[in-house]
């Protein structure tokens, strides 16, 4: 093993900086196009008349790619690369931007989340190629907190998503005719798809490191984890799995919602609604950056905890109260969710050498609670209403914070 060994930090840590920009970088677009695509059920709502339930289905075709691809993408790295795998998730994103096209020419639910799909496709694809690149351009010790630095600005573009939503999708609210509603979402996709393939081409002429496998960057010590060893046999990252599952539905759920749910407590402006919807995003950010700096004093695990518990706190009092305090108790679930995403997949990647790729294209499967939690939320936000479907959410956080208590430990010697 020890011919493997890289240059010592000091030396190659320089190098990483620029990787490091170009792949956050990467994280705001898709944070963009993922918060883009769960604020349209709104206005799939009034083109074609659908209840919350089934307008919550765009996020479900949008996660559903999450269970399908994840692990093939994880493989794909194994193939061709991270850089590599990278520029082909532009690529297929552009496919499906551009699917947005004759989905709003036809005025087709079924086309509508088929473009969906194929877009989210792309995104999983880089989700599962960059995570672990960002987590493994540097110190493991310090992982967590170098994806979540990068996850704020995946934030920034998931704030800024309600407001073109707002501000260029149907801006005119005298318009009723669902044909020319559905044309409004044309031209925002037709400039995201030339976006993508303009990066697409910028990504594939720019240096980064060749890192194939994580054991060109982190060589497996005595011990340590091998990959004739099943990767599901390692629990931490199973149970991370399951974390990302409920972090990333409720997320979801309650950005989805937060328009809709700011209606039932006095919110009537759509202007207003979206402005807040957006606060929500952009307190992830916040957080995150926060946290980043956080995380060089309390360890990733216990502030995962800590919020976790914070979130549960949150909408117990937006189910106990109404008006202002309900809303902005839903907003500052954005401070809770700040952390939890990347602080679970970098725990959940830790200590897998030269398995961490094969490991990320497991732990990405939980972005499919995306798919589930969303529509559930909105089944019972109709059924009941929505300060009782809060419940769902509270169950998400509790297990948050049981992963961050314990079920982050990572699985040294077990047996195959």
């Amino acid at each position: 093993m020890a011919k493997q060994s890289t240059v010592p930090a000091a030396s190659s840590a320089p190098n990483y900086l620029m990787p490091f920009i170009i792949v956050t970088a990467l994280f705001g677009i898709f944070g963009f196009l993922t918060n883009l695509n769960s604020n349209l059920a709104p206005k799939l709502e009034d083109i074609f008349n659908l209840n919350h339930m089934w307008s919550n289905f765009v996020t479900t075709s949008w996660f559903l790619a999450y269970l399908v691809f994840s692990v093939p993408s994880g493989k794909l790295i194994e193939k061709i690369g991270y850089k590599r795998t990278m520029v082909t998730s532009l690529f297929i994103m552009v496919v499906g931007a551009l699917l947005f096209i004759p989905a709003a020419l036809m005025v087709s639910f079924p086309v509508f989340l088929t473009a969906s799909f194929v877009l989210a496709t792309g995104v999983c694809v880089l989700q599962v190629s960059a995570n672990p690149y960002v987590s493994i351009l540097g110190p493991e010790s310090s992982a967590p907190a170098r994806l979540t630095l990068a996850q704020a600005f995946n934030s920034l573009g998931s704030g800024l998503a309600p407001l073109v939503v707002g501000y260029y999708i149907l801006t005119d609210n005298t318009v009723t005719d669902p044909k020319a509603i559905a044309h409004t979402v044309m031209g925002p996709y037709i400039a995201i798809a030339a976006a993508l393939f303009v990066l697409g081409f910028a990504v594939m002429f720019m240096h980064l490191p060749a890192v194939t496998r994580s054991e060109s960057f982190r060589p497996g010590d005595e011990g340590a984890p091998t990959p004739g060893r099943s990767i599901w046999s390692y629990k931490h990252t199973v149970l991370s799995m399951v974390g990302i599952f409920f972090y990333v539905g409720v997320e979801i759920a309650l950005a989805a919602n937060a328009i809709k749910f700011f209606k039932t407590q006095g919110i009537d402006s759509k202007d207003t609604a979206a402005l807040l919807a957006s606060f929500y995003m952009f307190a992830i950010m916040i957080g995150r950056f926060a946290g980043t700096v956080a995380m060089k004093k309390i360890r990733a695990n216990r502030l995962l905890a800590g919020l976790g518990f914070f979130g549960v706190a949150l909408m117990l009092l937006a189910m106990s109260s109404t008006g202002t305090v309900a809303v902005w108790s839903l907003i500052l679930c954005g401070l809770a969710n700040s952390i939890m995403y990347p602080t679970i997949f970098a725990l959940g990647i830790a200590e897998l050498g030269p398995l961490t790729s094969e490991g990320s294209g497991i732990i990405s499967i939980g972005n499919f609670g995306g798919a589930v939690i969303p529509p559930l939320f909105g089944a019972l936000a109709v059924a009941m209403s929505f300060q009782r479907a809060f419940i769902l959410p509270i169950i998400c956080y509790i297990f948050i914070a049981y992963y961050g208590l314990s079920g982050y430990n990572p699985t040294r010697s077990a047996a195959a």
